[in-house]
């Protein structure tokens, strides 16, 4: 295994692990009544998992650009940076509780100190390293049990399980699918990385994001209870498990399908 796919497979896992944690901030937001906080200071997080993904691409590109050159099939390759997805999405799984006990007194202290910068200064302090380490907490069963589950739409998780995957393989297949196509058409197929990744975000943003907003709005006026949040929050997260998963299944048959375009 080369640097570069070395690179591509840990960028991948940060990426999915922090849009994992994204899952929870609802959690905290609902539970704390400081949703615009809560936002503020994810944001910070995000910020990390998009610049790790301006350098997907590019890497990607390597890859795909060294098996043109030297006569072979990428997709062994392609494949462990789809499972770098779904290692990415376990790791945020399992790390959710302590995030949300870290998250939670960060949200206090922005509060209070009114600076993202300050609160991460604060936070690396040998002291508080310590302390956050001490935090560490373990999913147990208890949080799954006695759940309104029924009371999440199954066709909002089908959507989100089918987003999650077409996201996972958007620029992948797009760069796999050049290999398929002419010289001068390869160009063009790597390209097609942006739609299908624009096409999915505005299916989330559309079919998705709303709904989760209704459920997490109506538990903030107590419309709902907090444990309808927590059933959703599992369920997303649930579903985008799933969608990394069935990611692997798509890669080829999609790369083949924007092949077929420029052919």
């Amino acid at each position: 295994m080369n640097t570069t796919l070395l690179i591509l497979i840990s960028l991948t896992l940060i990426i999915h692990f922090v849009d994992t944690l994204a899952y929870s901030v609802r959690l905290n937001s609902v539970k704390s009544g400081k949703f615009a906080l809560s936002i503020s200071l994810f944001n910070t997080f995000v910020l990390l998992s998009r610049t790790a993904n301006m350098f997907q691409a590019p890497l990607i590109g390597i890859i795909i650009g060294s098996s043109i050159a030297n006569d072979y099939d990428p997709l062994p390759s392609l494949r462990w940076v789809i499972a770098a997805s779904t290692i990415g999405t376990l790791l945020g799984i399992g790390f959710i509780p302590t995030f949300l006990r870290i998250f939670s007194k960060a949200v206090d202290k922005l509060e209070v100190k009114g600076s993202i910068p300050s609160i991460v200064i604060e936070a690396l302090q040998v002291t508080n390293i310590k302390r956050i380490a001490k935090s560490t907490l373990k999913p147990k069963k208890h949080m799954l049990q006695k759940l309104r589950y029924k009371e999440i739409p199954k066709r909002f998780l089908l959507l989100n399980t089918a987003i999650t995957a077409i996201y996972t393989i958007g620029v992948v297949s797009a760069y796999y699918a050049s290999i398929f196509v002419a010289e001068e058409f390869r160009l063009a197929a790597s390209a097609s990385s942006g739609m299908i990744n624009g096409i999915a975000t505005i299916m989330l943003t559309l079919l998705v994001d709303p709904q989760s907003a209704i459920i997490t709005d109506q538990a903030l006026r107590k419309k709902r209870p907090y444990g309808d949040v927590k059933a959703l929050v599992i369920l997303l997260i649930g579903t985008k498990l799933l969608g990394t998963l069935f990611a692997q299944l798509l890669i080829y048959p999609a790369a083949k399908m924007i092949a077929s375009f420029y052919s």
